[in-house]
């Protein structure tokens, strides 16, 4: 089974779908149930969805039972995860049986590989849309009430939403999420975004500004900055990325990088915190670093997935470094910004992943002593080279035991992590209740650990308070709120 690991718990990956949805308003209107599977970027997507439907008279609801439009927002990223999609798929069509006029659209990174399957032999669903294609929503359901099977997974070289005003269907009102790029230009081995999701293009820094400035005028107080790759994030104008060597040098001179944009930011909304993901080693700059040690609103917190501590398996992958640039990245993190916390994404039994190769991985780890990351078995996808180019000569038993090698190792290393806090007071945003309890709130500290800590009565969901540490586990640090 296919894992990833934060901290000391490990998730299956059929847990990491939610239904993304509110309470809808009392109207008259269709209403739209949404769930979201995989990445933050499909979160935010669904977001968008749920705008551009909007403007149709779609109110979106918690109840699948009142639904006229089921959408799955799904995940192409592992083999388990899109098991979990047909799964959901099926149970959505048992509710169909008693509702038939009920309608049932699949969108997101599933949509191009598998439209055909889901459409004619499954017959799953009664619409598929791919990531670029969510505007064009109203037409294809037009189609459907026809009878007629709709699809479009077109990608597109200028789309990235930024006139769409996303409808915010996250449950704590306090956090948020801003895409600002589409696409990834990095062609790893393994990874099956840029066939699911295109050529990377980023989206106007002036757009970006306002809806963070309207976020935080609406009552929110962290915002993230999504992309596949935020540090190659480059505006000169509109345009694809790989094309800025063609612009014209006036727009060369005035083109926005990452650290411009995290600063332009920061300034805009200076009593928000600012948060962004992900990141690729290659492509971050010390400018970036500078800019987040500069701006104290700009959490000390970098995810920065390496998938290898090998530096022939990173070649094997295409990550575009090796293992010795990653270690001179994070000695740069930490002389730059002493504080800030890192975590990774690491993947178990790579094709022709060797057991010095392993050791190189937990090496790398020990170095580093990350807070916290995301582990998974390799997990072949169709269409990359991986898939077509490399055998996955790994067997399972191999994967699955240096997985739980490096899932030991992190569970010390975050517990480790959290050790080292207890003491320390925290600035704490606070996010709402805490899952196992009412009489207490949880929230994020600014190097993103989650912090439980009792209510004193005087507080509410989004408040900044100040949290003395005084105890943990390897996933949460436990506190009081100091009111003096």
């Amino acid at each position: 089974m296919e894992q990833y690991h934060s901290g000391n718990k490990v998730i299956d990956e059929t847990m990491q779908g939610s239904a993304t949805v509110v309470e809808a308003p009392e109207n008259e209107g269709k209403k739209l149930y949404i769930e979201s599977y995989g990445c933050q970027m499909n979160f935010a997507d669904s977001e968008v969805v749920a705008s551009i439907l909007g403007e149709q008279g779609y109110a979106t609801t918690r109840n699948l039972e009142e639904a006229d439009l089921v959408l799955l927002n799904t995940c192409s990223i592992r083999d388990k995860a899109e098991q979990t999609v047909r799964k959901r798929l099926k149970a959505f069509h048992k509710v169909k049986d008693d509702h038939p006029k009920l309608k049932i659209g699949v969108l997101g990174c599933m949509a191009e590989r598998v439209k055909d399957k889901l459409l004619d032999e499954e017959k799953l669903v009664d619409l598929v849309v791919g990531p670029d294609a969510y505007r064009d929503l109203p037409n294809l359901l037009e189609e459907v009430e026809t009878g007629q099977k709709a699809v479009n997974v077109i990608l597109s070289k200028e789309e990235t939403y930024a006139d769409v005003n996303p409808v915010r269907l996250g449950q704590n009102k306090v956090t948020a999420f801003v895409s600002i790029t589409r696409g990834c230009d990095n062609m790893c081995t393994f990874c099956v975004v840029p066939f699911t999701r295109g050529r990377e293009r980023s989206r106007n820094p002036q757009t970006i500004v306002e809806e963070c400035i309207g976020l935080y005028n609406n009552g929110y107080r962290e915002v993230t900055l999504l992309g596949q790759n935020v540090d190659s994030y480059l505006w000169y104008g509109g345009g694809l990325k790989k094309d800025f060597e063609k612009a014209s040098e006036t727009a060369k001179a005035s083109a926005v990088y990452f650290a411009d944009l995290l600063k332009m930011v920061a300034k805009a909304v200076p009593n928000m915190r600012i948060r962004f993901s992900t990141s690729n080693p290659q492509d971050m700059k010390d400018d970036v670093l500078h800019a987040i040690a500069d701006h104290e609103n700009i959490c000390n917190y970098i995810h920065l997935p390496v998938q290898s501590g090998s530096s022939s398996m990173l070649k094997a992958m295409n990550r575009g470094h090796t293992r010795e640039e990653y270690i001179a990245l994070i000695d740069r993190i930490r002389n730059i910004i002493p504080d800030c916390a890192i975590s990774h994404d690491m993947i178990s039994g790579f094709p022709g992943e060797t057991e010095d190769d392993h050791r190189d991985t937990l090496s790398l780890m020990d170095y580093v002593k990350y807070n916290f990351g995301y582990m998974f078995i390799y997990s072949e996808r169709p269409n990359t080279f991986a898939a077509r180019k490399l055998e996955d000569d790994v067997p399972h038993e191999v994967k699955n035991r240096r997985l739980q090698e490096i899932i030991e190792k992190q569970g010390k290393h975050s517990l480790d992590r959290n050790k080292a806090r207890i003491g320390m007071v925290d600035v704490i945003l606070i996010e709402g209740n805490s899952k196992r309890s009412d009489a207490q709130w949880c929230g994020r500290n600014d190097q993103n650990t989650m912090v439980v800590f009792d209510k004193t009565g005087n507080e509410q969901p989004g408040d900044f308070v100040k949290v003395r540490i005084n105890d943990c586990t390897s996933a949460t640090l436990l506190g009081t709120i100091q009111t003096a």
